[in-house]
């Protein structure tokens, strides 16, 4: 299975060509593009105040006050340090790039740069992750409603740390495809043992939330996952993040993948069919036939 990127490429596309052309002396030019990202995530790259020799890299998130609560800012100063700027109007964070003044090897600003929205929700799970490393077991359940209608808990005990996705199945063969991809990840976990437990409940949430206003339906889902020491050691805890924040987009963009094979499947069977067909249907005898040149003639 394909694995998205954590990374926005565009950004990262958009930051070396100007950054490679500022390094060889080019013209700078303007720029202003708004990228689209997934759960209603916006970057916006402009030159603020209309100065063509700085570029401001800009994120909404529109649940970015829920990640504050749980460290957000100190976070990302920690990773972005100088590069931080006021934010724009309407965003959640803006970094400032000043093209007079790119380092010879400008590549990990690039780098992260294009991980400002995995950075942003990385917050609230390193916050757990420390509770769960430092034994707090009973800490307040953190909830990010990261899309309008869906919501990702987190929440620490000694031995683990359990992440549940409520996702919402726009159509009933979605559920379908979704319980069978949360099956494979069942069996994935006989083969490798150190894989984190992942548990699918369907229409009711499951059961560390059964006491909260978490939603109930024919098409609700929650996806559970338990992260155990070794998946949240400090030395592990870069990529569990990296895998885990992507988690209901990677579900979600497979199950539109496996529809569009089913249905390319399903039209080349049906194009085969037809050819079967159109091969055992027998000629009419005497039947007027044309050629090229439109003179007719009749078969016996």
């Amino acid at each position: 299975m394909i694995l998205l990127e954590i990374n926005n490429r565009i950004v990262e596309e958009v930051l070396t060509l100007r950054f490679k052309n500022a390094s060889n002396g080019g013209k700078a030019e303007n720029v202003d593009i708004t990228i689209a990202d997934f759960d209603g995530v916006l970057f916006h790259i402009s030159n603020p105040d209309g100065d063509k020799n700085k570029i401001r890299v800009s994120i909404s998130l529109k649940f970015y006050s829920d990640l504050q609560k749980h460290g957000a800012d100190a976070l990302i100063q920690r990773e972005y340090g100088d590069s931080l700027t006021q934010a724009e109007s309407g965003y959640s964070v803006s970094l400032l790039y000043d093209l007079t003044n790119i380092p010879a090897k400008f590549e990990d600003i690039v780098k992260k740069a294009g991980l400002l929205k995995r950075n942003c929700f990385a917050s609230v799970f390193e916050k757990y992750f420390d509770f769960q490393a430092e034994g707090k077991d009973g800490q307040q359940r953190a909830v990010i409603h990261y899309r309008d209608d869906e919501t990702m808990y987190v929440e620490a005990k000694k031995d683990r740390v359990t992440v549940i996705f409520s996702t919402i199945f726009r159509d009933d063969d979605d559920i379908i495809i979704g319980k069978v991809f949360m099956q494979e990840f069942k069996e994935g976990r006989r083969k490798y043992q150190q894989a984190p437990q992942v548990l699918f409940s369907h229409k009711d949430p499951p059961l560390e939330l059964q006491s909260t206003d978490a939603r109930t339906g024919d098409n609700i889902g929650y996806i559970t996952f338990c992260c155990f020491p070794r998946h949240t050691s400090p030395s592990a805890r870069d990529n569990t993040i990296n895998l885990i924040h992507t988690l209901r987009d990677y579900l979600h963009y497979h199950i539109k993948c496996s529809k569009a094979y089913i249905h390319s499947r399903m039209r080349a069977k049906t194009s085969d069919f037809l050819k079967v067909l159109n091969r055992a249907r027998p000629e009419v005898k005497n039947a007027e036939k044309k050629t090229i040149t439109g003179r007719t003639f009749k078969m016996n």
